[in-house]
Formats: C-alpha cells, structure tokens, sequence
C-alpha cells in the first residue's frame, strides 16, 4: 500500500507506522477503521491473498459513531479511469449504509479537480473549507459530506 500511495502524488502521504497500526490488534474502540483493496494476481494459478498479488487500488476509512471519514483513495496510473475507485466507494458507501452511518466525510486539495469532479459525480456535497490544511505544498483543504439517511 505504501509503495502505491508513494507513486501517486495527489493521495494523502502516510509513514509506515501509520500504515502498520491499520492492521495491529487493540483494544475495542468506539470507532472502526475500514480497508479495502484491489489487486491481481503476478501468476494466474495463486490463490488471491497470496504475497505474489500486487495491490493496484485501495481505500481507507475510519468509522466514528454514525459517521464515517474517507481517508484515502489510492488508484495507480494504470488503473485509473477505468472503474476502479468509483467500485471501491461504491463497496465503501454500501458498507457504511450497512452499518446504518448518517453521512460520510472527506477533504481533498483544492487544486484536485480531478477528485472533486470524482467526488461530486458520486453525490458528495461541498460542505465547507479548511484554510492552508495542506503541506507541501500549502493549500486548502474543501470539505465534502454525503448524506446517507
């Protein structure tokens, strides 16, 4: 995950403990963290799962009560305008529907119009700024939310 997301300049730049808390056992908490991955298999006759499988696409979300935040969406170049992200919100949007959320949030760099356009196309709502929330380089942060009930 961390090598795709290094590959792709407009998603949200994690270091490797962050990356490994994702997947490290805690105590129960009153949120939920949510990952989704697409990827495929190197060699036809593995079974999918196995190390030899190259994650192409994920999503990450973190669940908090009746919420959900949209962390990150990483789709790799070759894969991007070809159905792969909007499948994984779609996946995504029915989980948190599933588990009865109200709405789910996300920022995204102002300059990003390509996910804004993403974003809006799937029904996310402009709902607000955060100034300069962005480093390297500073900028923007627009808020979406999509209501859910």
């Amino acid at each position: 995950m961390m090598e795709l997301e290094q590959q792709i300049p407009a998603a949200a730049h994690w270091s490797r403990l962050q990356y490994e808390s994702f997947f490290a056992a805690g105590p129960l908490s009153p949120s939920e963290r949510l990952i989704l991955v697409a990827e495929e298999s190197s060699d036809p006759g593995r079974v999918e799962g196995s190390k030899a499988n190259r994650i192409f696409a994920f999503l990450v979300a973190h669940q908090i009560g009746a919420e959900w935040e949209l962390e990150n969406i990483v789709v790799s170049q070759n894969a991007q305008r070809k159905g792969v992200g909007s499948s994984l919100l779609k996946q995504f949007i029915g989980h948190a529907h599933a588990q009865d959320a109200r709405s789910i949030f996300l920022e995204v760099r102002e300059s990003n119009q390509n996910a804004r356009g993403f974003y809006r196309k799937a029904g996310f709502e402009e709902c607000g700024i955060r100034k300069s929330y962005y480093t390297h380089p500073s900028e923007s942060a627009i808020l979406y939310r999509l209501s859910l009930s």
